[in-house]
């Protein structure tokens, strides 16, 4: 019987990986992905611009109310 010789096992350099996803990346960014006009941008910003100012009136119309109800509450009991 002789000596069995494992094949040899290739070890990924770590710096090979990263240039590989790195490259990849860059790849799917530039080719890949649809990117939004300008047009489209400025409407996606007014409606989040808009939603977030309703909510934050919501959110102290909440806290108004609720601070006022309280004070009222607490001033019949003192």
């Amino acid at each position: 019987m002789g000596v069995r010789i494992s094949p040899l096992v290739q070890k990924d350099n770590k710096m090979e990986k990263i240039k590989n996803m790195w490259n990849h990346s860059v790849d799917e960014l530039l080719n890949k992905v649809t990117w939004p006009t300008w047009d489209e941008l400025r409407e996606s910003a007014i409606i989040v611009l808009i939603a977030s100012l309703i909510f934050a009136l919501i959110v102290w119309a909440i806290d108004y109310t609720l601070g006022y109800g309280l004070d009222f509450f607490y001033s019949l009991f003192k």
